[in-house]
């Protein structure tokens, strides 16, 4: 594995380590989402977002440019976090740089998961995953990183993990 995979690996499991609810239930997929869904408008971004516990899914909104494609995306993505306990990001750069292709080597039907990123793990305190945060229409790097953006601000904003630029 090359110095730079390992390091991006690292990065993300850091990110997964952080970002993590003490509390999660309806009204804070509903805040969330929320919150998602106007800086995406704001910002003219086509993507569906979609925020789903226990199979459950507690928040949805498909923005102008998206379309069911999208859908299908997150539900796919979604898939290989509930599968794996890790970014769906994550998991595609571990294949990758482990010298083998997921859509091959998971032996996973790839109509049913992708290893692409955009959908990221809610854990919650020691409970583990319980859900995910997905979003499908930008490239994969974009779309991980608009999930984690999001999800940093809004457990900062409600003080639930600290303020890593203080």
């Amino acid at each position: 594995m090359s110095e730079a995979a390992s390091n991006l690996l690292a990065t993300l499991l850091a990110e997964e380590e952080r970002l993590v609810f003490s509390h999660f239930d309806h009204g804070t997929a509903w805040e969330l989402g929320s919150s998602m869904r106007v800086t995406a408008l704001e910002s003219l971004l086509p993507v569906a977002v979609s925020i789903r516990r226990n199979g459950q899914c507690l928040f949805h909104a498909a923005l102008p440019g998206s379309s069911a494609d999208n859908d299908g995306w997150l539900l796919r993505k979604a898939a290989v976090v509930e599968r794996y306990g890790h970014s769906s990001y994550f998991v595609g750069c571990k294949f990758r740089a482990d010298g083998r292709d997921f859509d091959t080597d998971s032996r996973l039907d790839v109509g049913m998961f992708a290893a692409h990123g955009g959908a990221f793990p809610i854990m919650l305190g020691s409970s583990g995953c319980i859900g995910t945060v997905a979003v499908s229409g930008l490239p994969q790097v974009e779309d991980h990183r608009f999930v984690v953006t999001h999800l940093e601000r809004f457990l900062i904003e409600t003080g639930q993990i600290p303020d890593s630029s203080l």
